[in-house]
């Protein structure tokens, strides 16, 4: 019996998961998350924290809306303590330095991803991911401009690579003095355990506050953070891996994410069971076109990109940590900014395909679209013609 369990265990909070298992959930997750209020979306909730600062620090005189409040920002705040919780349950957890110079990048990464998600009106999942499985025209130009983006970004990296010496990583000295009597790593677990726990009390507490759908989108977050740390699921990895080692593997876990994610959003427009139009708010196609270049660029410096900043945050990733702030504060100027500017109005108009298309038409293009990328990647791995090593 007690091996069975040690079995199971390993399995499912030791092992990796498949990256095709991820997807197949990410898309559950987020049709669970669009029929319970609105499509899932990240750069909401960063744009949240960041108005917050800038309010507190005296920049904003409108009071912004309560994190604990805010949908976006507490599914954000979900998948951090999923990954958390994730990274205890494996006795993985711990806070893990870089170099300087990564930090430099984790920096500039985040910047050009707060400016990116501005222009584009959302970030790699909300501008791509989520759009393009809502139908909206802007997620597909976006898609163009984070695999451009993801290209300068690699090329950059090689330069890097080639050109300024590695930098070790500071560790402290272990103290052998010390005494071993407590063991961090042996309670990782049940600490992990424990704040699972206090994840469903507090959506409990939501529930009996009458904001049952408020507190569903932290659940929700903290669902998606658990299966992403599980199985490390990296949106950069299906742009930056086609051109740095020919690996289809990613590309093809974010291609069934995107079918199923299609499928089920297409039935439920179609259907009418909720408004065609939601979730249909893209620049089509400058805004969206050029906030993905800059985004794209930005996701490769940083190692990670809006979702899987958050979940590299909640396994102790200090460069990451950079990224986090960097991206929140960023993202509430460059909106701020564009919005009192009028350079909103100029970046595009929001377009749902169906209405310029007809649904006859869309559903087959995009899925010939989904499958033409996992071809055209598959080849890639086998030839590396587009591989830059």
């Amino acid at each position: 019996m007690k091996t069975e369990i040690q079995k199971y265990y390993s399995a499912v909070f030791e092992q990796e998961w498949p990256a095709w298992l991820a997807g197949m959930l990410i898309a559950i997750i987020a049709l669970m998350i669009f029929l319970w209020e609105s499509p899932w979306t990240i750069a909401a909730g960063y744009n949240d924290w960041g108005n917050w600062f800038w309010y507190l620090a005296g920049a904003y005189d409108k009071r912004p809306l309560d994190p604990w409040f805010h949908p976006v920002s507490l599914s954000n705040t979900g998948i951090l303590i999923g990954a958390f919780v994730s990274a205890l349950m494996a006795r993985q957890f711990k806070i893990r330095p870089a170099p300087k110079l990564e930090y430099a990048k984790g920096l500039a990464g985040g910047i050009l991803m707060g400016v990116g998600a501005s222009l584009a009106k959302g970030c790699n999942v909300g501008g791509f991911f989520s759009a393009v499985a809502m139908l909206s025209a802007g997620g597909f130009a976006m898609m163009i401009g984070l695999g451009a983006g993801a290209w300068v970004g690699l090329r950059y990296l090689l330069w890097e690579m080639e050109h300024l010496p590695s930098q070790a990583v500071y560790s402290k000295p272990k103290d052998k003095t010390k005494s071993k009597a407590f063991d961090w790593v042996k309670i990782q677990p049940y600490l992990g355990g424990g704040v699972a726990i206090g994840v469903i009390v507090v959506f409990y507490v939501y529930a009996f506050a009458d904001k049952t759908q408020v507190g569903g989108w932290l659940f929700f977050g903290f669902l998606i953070g658990l299966v992403m740390h599980r199985s490390r699921f990296c949106f950069v990895r299906a742009f930056r891996d086609p051109y740095m080692t020919g690996e289809a593997k990613m590309v093809k876990a974010v291609t069934v994410s995107l079918i199923i994610y299609f499928a089920g959003s297409s039935v439920i427009k179609g259907a009418y069971l909720v408004e065609p139009a939601m979730g249909i708010y893209h620049p089509f196609v400058l805004g969206s076109l050029t906030g993905g270049f800059i985004f794209g660029i930005g996701m490769l410096l940083a190692g990670g990109c809006a979702s899987s900043t958050l979940w590299r945050v909640g396994e102790g990733q200090t460069k990451l940590m950079v990224t986090m702030v960097a991206f929140a504060l960023t993202n509430s100027l460059t909106a701020k900014f564009l919005q009192v500017s009028g350079i909103n109005e100029k970046l595009g108009q929001d377009i749902f395909l169906p209405d310029v298309m007809t649904w006859q038409i869309t559903v087959p293009l995009v899925l010939t679209f989904f499958l033409t990328w996992v071809l055209v990647a598959m080849w890639n791995e086998e030839t590396e013609k587009f591989v830059v090593f």
